[in-house]
């Protein structure tokens, strides 16, 4: 229901509405007019919005959505966080992790080579051979028509363009070298925490740390992190390396779970978020406490690994410790993103439209909130790492992971991260063929990105 304001989360999962039986007040114009609305009753920066708004000039709901915050985009506050998507699809890919393609993340290096940088269980790419490391040297849907990657430079759209067929021809290079590969796309679930490599428990020197890699905050992710926690306290880890460095957010009740399942030791007093709402919803602003779990551990020192990538959901689960752990809560690799606001789903049944309009900001207990350019300002210490994609996740000698534990076993010095860390990546030539080392995750990403893509930067 629309009419009053909804709960704060970032991305509520109403169960689906039946199919429209009606397309009535779904024109384009209808459509705009609706969206604007919302934005009217519920956009949390209303003073940006434009005062006398004609949607005759825009093509698309999302075109006129883009000219209505454009203002808040232009002050960074807004930076394509409001937007135009389907309910079914949203709902099959937050309750399930549901998608179809080929199951891979790819990212780019600074010459634009093309790298798989992560691989889905279930998915056809892995099952065809790709996995982390692997390197993408030409894209076709047949031998005979294979384009060289090197033919895409500079040019995104074209690359994303020529993996969008639903077959294709695939020349790789991996460990066992270089061959042709041929991938047809298929409908999988996303699983959030990896059964391969997604919960462990790290020998540092003879000290156990736990490593979790939560892929994204999606429902599933709560019995997963739950056995991930659980494991951890039976062998006493008190430290943690927390990878969230390809996270683009999703689901804040699971963010909040995360937070608890690290906060063992924190009263019921503690405030984990504040959530702040327009002055005229202020009666939904929250005070979110702590809330420990069964099978939460105590941590007592915390290596979050991000990247650009890392936004959302991720940096209030990072933030929240802030307060609590100070120096001895590190963010290690990159900056990430800088988004201390959320999304409300606005919907609109009869249209399959769901707006997600930013609705609320979040703080942490000391009420810091503005990290619009990431979260490198605010923690009290940082280490530069590069994603070293040469090492599966979670590998002692990834060089992130190397990292983190080198600040929780208090090894050496670092260099600090910059609030204006580029996003460049390089090669070096180290084994088999190249040690591959991304300064920065610069994942590759569509001009229109689905859900899934959204909330996992990469993702094809």
């Amino acid at each position: 229901n629309t009419s009053s304001a909804p709960p704060p989360t970032a991305v509520p999962t109403p169960p689906p509405p039946p199919p429209p039986t009606s397309t009535a007040g779904c024109s384009l114009t209808e459509r705009q007019n609706w969206a604007q609305a919302q934005l009217d009753t519920y956009y949390l920066f209303p003073d940006t919005l434009p005062t006398n708004p004609n949607p005759a000039p825009y093509a698309t709901v999302q075109d006129y959505i883009d000219y209505l915050t454009a203002t808040a985009r232009s002050q960074n506050k807004d930076r394509d966080f409001t937007y135009i998507t389907s309910i079914m699809e949203e709902n099959a890919y937050y309750s399930s992790g549901s998608s179809a393609g080929l199951g891979v993340r790819l990212g780019r290096t600074s010459d634009s080579r093309l790298f798989v940088t992560e691989a889905f269980e279930g998915a056809p790419a892995l099952a065809a051979g790709l996995d982390r490391g692997t390197e993408i040297l030409g894209i076709g849907t047949t031998t005979g028509n294979i384009r060289p990657v090197s033919d895409f430079v500079g040019n995104t759209d074209g690359l994303n363009a020529a993996l969008a067929p639903n077959t294709l021809v695939l020349d790789i290079s991996n460990a066992s070298g270089r061959k042709t590969v041929t991938i047809t796309k298929a409908d999988y679930d996303l699983l959030p925490v990896s059964s391969r490599y997604g919960a462990k428990i790290l020998d540092d020197n003879g000290k156990k740390v736990g490593y979790v890699n939560l892929r994204t905050f999606l429902s599933p992710a709560d019995p997963a992190l739950r056995s991930a926690f659980q494991m951890f306290k039976s062998q006493g880890v008190t430290e943690v390396v927390v990878d969230l460095r390809y996270n683009g957010g999703g689901l804040v009740s699971i963010a909040e779970l995360f937070s608890n399942l690290l906060g063992g030791n924190r009263r019921t007093s503690d405030v984990l978020s504040y959530v702040t709402f327009r002055p005229s919803l202020a009666s939904n602003n929250e005070t979110n406490y702590f809330a420990p779990q069964p099978q939460s551990i105590a941590a007592m020192k915390i290596a979050f690994i991000g990247t650009r990538s890392t936004a959302s959901a991720s940096e209030l689960v990072m933030n929240s410790f802030v307060p609590y752990l100070g120096v001895n809560n590190a963010l290690i690799g990159t900056n990430t993103y800088g988004k201390p606001v959320g999304q409300i789903a606005l919907d609109r049944p009869q249209c399959d439209d769901r707006l997600r309009a930013i609705a609320f900001r979040t703080e942490n207990a000391n009420r810091q909130g503005d990290y619009y350019n990431g979260l490198a300002q605010f923690m009290k210490t940082t280490c530069q790492a590069p994603d070293d994609i040469s090492y599966q996740l979670g590998d002692p000698r990834e060089a992130s992971v190397r990292q983190a534990l080198d600040f929780l076993g208090n090894r050496g010095t670092c260099t600090p991260i910059s609030a204006t860390l580029g996003s460049a990546g390089g090669t070096t030539t180290q084994g088999y063929q190249q040690r591959v080392s991304l300064n920065q995750s610069t994942p590759l990403m569509p001009s229109d990105p689905s859900t899934i893509e959204r909330e996992n930067p990469g993702v094809h």
